[in-house]
């Protein structure tokens, strides 16, 4: 092997073993840390926490104490999103994290969930199921801070329309509204701004 196919050859591999650390999930603690800033303080040390020991795999990092379940950041993905969820909600986003990684897309994974709902082999919450979201341009974890971040709150009420609530089906910033009424993906939606 000639000297300049071997100095490209080792630089390819440090550039690869490079590659392979930065994409190492963050210790437990720090993705813990990150994922339950989504909740409201006093919910945080009790909330389950799934996140990444093994680059792409998702798994159980602490123990739901009080019904709530958060998913850390994908390190694989360039934006920062965490999320927290009623653990009651967990059969259905499970679900709709299974038929992505199958490789169904976008509204399909909503034509297949509200299938198996309808048909009964995938269940619904009986009463109102919160979910918490940021999402930010980066996360600092040094000072547990995000940039450019928005927070998304909804209350999952599956099945409820307008009529059953009281409240609109029209967006707005200003006052809860109903989306995808009528669905077992049905929510109440906040502003964060309310």
């Amino acid at each position: 092997m000639q000297f300049g196919t071997l100095s490209a050859a080792i630089v390819s591999f440090v550039t690869f073993a490079a590659g392979l650390q930065a994409q190492s999930p963050p210790p437990a603690a720090e993705q813990i840390a990150a994922a339950v800033l989504a909740l409201p303080k006093e919910m945080r040390e009790g909330a389950g926490v799934m996140g990444y020991r093994t680059a792409g795999k998702l798994e159980l990092l602490r123990p739901v104490k009080n019904g709530m379940l958060c998913l850390a950041d994908d390190p694989a993905e360039e934006q920062f999103h965490v999320s927290c969820y009623a653990e009651t909600m967990e059969p259905f986003m499970a679900r709709g994290r299974s038929l992505r990684a199958s490789g169904v897309k976008g509204t399909q994974v909503d034509t297949a969930r509200f299938a198996e709902v309808k048909s009964g082999k995938l269940r619904m919450p009986t009463a109102p199921a919160a979910l918490y979201q940021i999402f930010a341009k980066s996360y600092d974890p040094a000072t547990q801070t995000v940039t450019a971040g928005r927070s998304l709150f909804v209350v999952y009420v599956p099945f409820a329309t307008a009529a059953t609530t009281g409240l609109s089906t029209v967006p707005s910033d200003s006052k809860p509204w109903l989306m995808l009424p009528g669905t077992p993906k049905a929510h109440i939606m906040f502003s964060a701004s309310m």
